[in-house]
């Protein structure tokens, strides 16, 4: 059974750094997608970044280019989120989850779909001086 561990939110001054990690397990399949996803109170669910595990190919939402930094540990089956420029808009529960989509750009768009689909349980991440 696919599972997915978040780890590394906090609180962080703005400006500051965090770098959050996804450990996967339980993955048969050769070709995957981990994304992270956000959601802070009152707001709906977005995409932040998601990444490939075959060829790394990798999608942003404009809100976090430039600051934001998804990369992949195929050997460990980790994926991170370095978190760079924090600001306070940034403040939500963060969420990994993995999925085989069509594209990278559409399982950040709309999020696990198919039976293969599965969530971490979110990590706390507050930018706040």
């Amino acid at each position: 059974q696919l599972q997915l561990v978040e780890s590394g939110g906090g609180l962080v001054q703005p400006g500051g750094s965090l770098r959050l990690s996804c450990a996967a397990s339980g993955f048969t399949k050769s070709y995957y997608v981990i994304g992270w996803f956000r959601q802070a109170p009152g707001k709906e669910r977005e995409g932040v970044s998601c990444i490939s595990s075959s060829d790394g190919t990798t999608y942003y939402a404009n809100s976090v280019k430039g600051r934001f930094t998804i990369s992949r540990d195929n050997a460990k089956n980790t994926v991170y989120l370095q978190m760079n420029s924090l600001k306070p808009e940034d403040t939500a529960v963060y969420y990994c989850a993995a999925d085989r989509p069509n594209s990278v750009q559409a399982m950040c768009v709309v999020g696990p779909l198919s039976d293969f689909g599965s969530w971490g349980q979110g990590t706390q991440v507050t930018v706040s001086s």
